[in-house]
């Protein structure tokens, strides 16, 4: 198997979904799928007589999609507008709402979230009545199991320092891995003639007190100082609102 068979084959396994681009091109911040959608879930948990089903975010139109200034994550989608997908359930007496207007509700909650909260360009939400509720009531969500923080690498090297920096972010809660494979959540790529300049990928978690993309921003920004070449930093969000675990 390829490399990036591999890769592909390990985020089926973890269940990461797409890998989506956060804000434009030049803003060097992926998500999980995952992560997002376990973000929009929580958003939408307490609406009344409505229950989230299947969801799925991709591109709106590849062909309006644009190239990274800054190196993917493996498998990302590349920046552009984005779509949500997804099934509902809706509360059986329609004389209290019409579908319509539960569909609009949910639509303008997911937008919402997605564009405001995370940082998604979220440009389309197309959504389906797929069943009915018993009643008027909220659907229990399934409690998120949390994730596993990745210990700060001990010492002085450069992975160690790449890790302090990360963490050191206010919104960032642990460093995780979770596409990279082994618990690795710091990769850096050396410079050669066809990578005029080091990359750094760095994978992380983040509360849900600060807006992801502008984490995802500052992140990149105290990792580049962190080393003296100021290289290339891809930051990747693999969890939201999940915090460390001591």
């Amino acid at each position: 198997m390829t490399a990036d068979g591999w890769t592909k084959a390990v985020r089926r396994q973890l269940g990461l979904g797409r890998v989506l681009a956060l804000g434009g091109p030049r803003y060097g911040a992926w998500i999980t799928e995952e992560a997002a959608a376990a973000v929009l879930r929580r958003a939408t948990a307490s609406m009344r007589g409505v229950a989230l089903g299947p969801l799925r975010i991709s591109l709106a139109d590849p062909e309006q999609s644009y190239a990274p200034a800054v190196s993917p994550p493996p498998s990302a989608l590349p920046p552009g507008p984005l779509r949500i997908t997804a099934d509902f359930l809706a509360a059986a007496d329609p004389a209290a709402e019409p579908f319509p207007a539960t569909a609009a509700r949910l639509r303008t909650a997911l937008a919402t979230t997605a564009t405001e909260r995370l940082g998604l360009p979220v440009t389309e939400v197309d959504l389906r009545v797929s069943g009915l509720l018993d009643s008027d009531e909220v659907a229990v969500q399934p409690p998120e199991e949390p994730a596993a923080p990745q210990p700060t690498p001990p010492g002085d090297d450069e992975e160690s320092r790449v890790a302090a920096a990360a963490l050191s972010v206010p919104g960032v809660t642990h460093l995780t891995g979770a596409l990279g494979g082994l618990g690795h959540a710091v990769h850096i790529d050396d410079a050669g003639p066809a990578l005029p300049r080091r990359r750094v990928r760095v994978e992380l978690a983040v509360t849900d007190e600060h807006r992801t993309l502008e984490v995802a921003r500052k992140v990149r920004a105290a990792v580049r100082d962190a080393l003296p070449d100021h290289p290339t930093v891809t930051v990747l969000i693999t969890a939201v609102g999940i915090a460390a675990v001591d």
